[in-house]
């Protein structure tokens, strides 16, 4: 008479063979099976935008453009002259990006079509790869690529760094038109600061905690005389540079603001510029 086998072990045995024909699986019969490609290495790394490339046209970023990815996928950025938020997934070699709110300051010249570049490039199911401290962003039809590069934090002392915008309270505002990038500045380690107000070279003394700046002694300048928008914004840096300022250092940002709440942000420039 013929034996069954009981259900339990019939079970146990089948799950056994399946498991050594799994493990006796050729390695290279299917280049997917049995793994999963790691994650793109994107996150809690500041990336500074290069060059946005929609239907062939590339277009350079100005200086302070930027991204930053959390690990829980919140990002926060700047095209250079908005800053805005976003979320990103990742999920192997694919970045997703769903494009959030951000700030609404006016963008005149290159900055204003780097940012409308940016916005339909930096959107939706992108392929990425990472080669060294560069970030290729690529659509799945290949029209269009985002280039970055990752940077080192910049330190307080001895970075030239470039106004970007007024504040006032919690609000950031473009310089005046036409002046944009012509006010830059060097805090030294010897508590000197020097620079351009945006028409006329200057020149202080000033002490540095670490949580303020505070100018010390009279602001000497150069005596130019320059068109509206230049002389406009120096007024407003010169009644800001008297007394003391309380700064907040992010990464490559600096922002400088007064009891009043009255300010100004600036960005660092590439390690590359020349002193002002």
């Amino acid at each position: 008479m013929l034996k069954t086998r009981p259900i339990a072990a019939t079970a146990v045995l089948a799950s056994l063979v399946v498991l050594s024909a799994c493990g006796t699986e050729k390695a290279g019969s299917d280049p997917g099976a049995g793994s999963v490609a790691p994650d793109v290495p994107v996150t809690g790394v500041h990336w500074a935008f290069d060059t946005v490339t929609v239907a062939g046209k590339e277009t350079r970023a100005p200086d302070g453009a930027h991204i930053e990815i959390a690990a829980n996928g919140q990002a926060s950025g700047n095209s250079g002259c908005n800053g805005f938020g976003a979320e990103v997934s990742v999920q192997g070699d694919t970045v997703t990006v769903k494009q959030g709110q951000g700030t609404e300051m006016a963008c005149p010249g290159e900055r204003g079509a780097f940012e409308a570049m940016l916005q339909k490039a930096f959107a939706g199911s992108l392929k990425a790869r990472v080669d060294g401290d560069r970030l290729t962003l690529t659509s799945d039809d290949g029209r269009n690529v985002v280039a970055l590069t990752s940077e080192p934090p910049a330190p307080l002392n001895g970075t030239i760094w470039t106004v970007d915008s007024l504040v006032s309270g919690e609000t950031a505002s473009s310089p005046p038109k036409g002046s944009e990038g012509k006010a830059t500045f060097v805090i030294d380690e010897d508590g000197r600061v020097r620079g351009n107000l945006g028409c006329n070279r200057f020149t202080a003394t000033a002490k540095v905690t670490a949580k303020t700046l505070t100018v010390t002694g009279p602001v000497a300048t150069t005596r130019m005389i320059c068109s509206g928008p230049q002389m406009e914004l120096e007024t407003k840096l010169y009644e800001l540079l008297d007394g003391s300022l309380s700064y907040e250092l992010r990464h490559r940002t600096l922002t400088l603001t007064g009891a009043d709440g009255e300010g100004f942000a600036a960005t660092a420039k590439p390690a590359a510029s020349p002193a002002p």
